[in-house]
């Protein structure tokens, strides 16, 4: 059944539909641009990534609760083993993201980051046997042909810091997989507030060693990361009120292009190799397969 806002019709519908493809689009640049501050971070200070994943945490948790005082809105959880579930595996995610990012490049970090469908469709085909079909097995393989590829096996040594991407993507696919079942006993702001908050104290419990009171050059540099990785959740979040399944999942997508294509120019990072682009395109073609075939079942 379409829902209410995608219904065709009306120049408000399109609006709004609009309004979800960009708000989705621009989610995937933030997402990108708090990843590019790390690697500018890299010149000037010394900060470790497991600090960026704390402030982003931080900011989210005082903007949450901010919005809930204002609204005057109550949290009702319910399942708290969902709730902790969803942020440890999302601070995993970050972490990990934040760590290859700092470790390799923006290109390999952020593709590799986006490998989570192919790592949620196996998930899900462990959990639930009957959505298992041949062409998503298929897919999946050529998704890991990609991954192997982003991976350079044609050098003697591959560089073993790209396992935290897959570690990233392996994590996030987990996040999500607790989003969905938390999403059918809590709302959103109450998801949001528990992630933030509990991600928090789970990152400064895990790296207290590397968090400290920052001076002004490196509170800069976290504010920015964070008001970028916090503001892509939001606006991820508002952008799929919008847009379907298919549709937003298809658009986020696009951040394997935007950072084949950016690399160089945003962080001076070496170009993608041609076996990189090759890669870099079956991923994006799977996530594609992979989010249309969820959004007909």
């Amino acid at each position: 059944m379409t829902p209410e806002y995608n219904r065709p019709g009306t120049d408000a519908t399109r609006a709004k539909q609009i309004v979800g493809c960009l708000c989705v689009f621009a989610s995937a640049f933030f997402f990108y641009m708090a990843t590019a501050v790390i690697r500018w971070a890299r010149h000037t200070v010394a900060l470790d990534p497991s600090f960026f994943a704390f402030a982003r945490f931080l900011l989210g948790f005082f903007i949450i609760s901010a919005l809930l005082l204002i609204r005057r809105q109550e949290l009702k959880p319910r399942r708290y083993d969902l709730l902790i579930g969803r942020t440890l595996f999302n601070c995993l995610a970050v972490y990990c993201f934040y760590q290859a990012v700092a470790l390799t490049s923006l290109a390999e970090g952020n593709i590799l980051n986006m490998t989570y469908p192919i790592f949620l469709a196996v998930l899900s085909w462990l959990v639930l046997k009957s959505q298992r079909d041949l062409m998503e097995i298929f897919m999946v393989v050529l998704a890991f042909a990609g991954i192997w590829l982003i991976l350079s096996p044609s050098k003697i040594n591959p560089d073993i810091n790209n396992l935290w991407g897959l570690a990233s993507g392996s994590c996030a696919a987990a996040a999500i997989l607790y989003l969905n079942m938390s999403r059918q006993y809590h709302d959103s702001e109450t998801v949001l507030f528990y992630m933030f908050g509990m991600g928090t104290v789970f990152m400064y419990m895990l790296f207290h060693d590397n968090i400290f009171v920052p001076d002004a050059t490196q509170a800069r540099y976290l504010f920015i990361c964070a008001i970028f990785g916090v503001g892509g959740q939001y606006l991820l979040t508002l952008g799929f009120r919008y847009v379907t399944a298919l549709e937003g999942g298809i658009i986020s997508s696009s951040r394997i292009l935007m950072a084949a294509f950016l690399g160089p120019w945003v962080a001076s990072d070496p170009p993608l190799t041609p076996a990189g682009w090759i890669g870099a395109l079956l991923i994006l073609s799977s996530n594609i397969y992979l989010t249309y075939r969820k959004s007909q079942k």
